[in-house]
């Protein structure tokens, strides 16, 4: 790991337990907050807006010249070759409800590649971390992703919403099923993306996830022994689709993916 890598993860570990715990305070007054609601999956609260600002404002203060990509507030260029890629709080549904699981995500990208990931889950004290050739680690564990070569051996997180085509969302969960594995949505896809990295989930299967949702995640996959599709320089800005899985049922989703979106399959990084 060179030494600006290992100071950007230092720097974002600190961080996203800062926003964590400054967010968490606020998931205790939600009766407090105001909520701007779009419907289910687009809403937005005060705190996403004020997590986001805390984080930024660090940034800009320890490297002032890297830029910023965030959900809540505007595209920052810098001169750096550096990026940060925040979701202050990814699960706002959850959130809103009270449901404990949500998380805050904070990647690191040089070139528009993702470098550095780190997701804090507030509610259960769990902290997910990698960096590029560092390998993946939650709560200091080394983290591995699944073993399993079936879909029968575990579940496939299905990522969609209200803004998906039902048609495909349809297929997706029904061609899950046929090969005899279960799906499991559970409204945050950072944390089911760490989850996979983890093992805890075979795979993630969406057709389009901004770079704040995915590149922290995406990153920890791949030190995990993951796989998932490639991914350019472009996703930065302009999001991608996902296929993330363990090596022995990826080849599967791919193919899966291909179905239910109608388009080529993947190549893997």
């Amino acid at each position: 790991m060179s030494g600006d890598h290992a100071e950007r993860l230092d720097f974002a570990l600190d961080l996203a337990r800062k926003a964590g715990a400054f967010a968490h305070e606020m998931f205790g007054a939600l009766d407090t907050l105001e909520v701007e609601s779009k419907g289910h999956q687009d809403r937005v609260t005060e705190a996403d807006r004020a997590t986001e600002t805390l984080i930024r404002k660090a940034i800009e203060v320890r490297w002032p010249d890297d830029g910023i990509v965030g959900e809540e507030h505007a595209r920052v260029h810098g001169t750096s070759g550096f990026d940060w890629v925040i979701d202050p709080i990814d699960g706002t549904a959850n959130f809103v409800a009270g449901i404990p699981h949500w998380c805050c995500v904070i990647a690191c990208a040089e070139g528009g590649l993702p470098v550095v990931g780190v997701i804090y889950d507030p509610c259960t004290g769990e902290l997910f971390q990698a960096a590029k050739g560092a390998g993946a680690f939650v709560n200091g564990m080394p983290m591995r992703a699944s073993a399993a070569t079936a879909l029968s051996e575990g579940s496939i997180s299905a990522g969609v919403s209200g803004r998906s085509d039902m048609a495909a969302a349809t297929a997706l969960v029904g061609e899950i099923l046929g090969r005899g594995g279960m799906f499991y949505r559970a409204a945050s896809g950072a944390l089911e993306l760490a989850y996979v990295a983890s093992g805890r989930l075979l795979g993630y299967v969406e057709d389009r996830m901004n770079s704040w949702d995915c590149f922290a995640a995406l990153l920890m996959l791949e030190e995990a022994g993951g796989r998932h599709q490639k991914i350019g320089p472009q996703a930065l800005d302009h999001g991608t689709p996902i296929v993330a899985a363990g090596a022995g049922v990826y080849d599967e989703l791919t193919v899966i993916a291909a179905r239910v979106y109608g388009a080529k399959p993947p190549r893997p990084f």
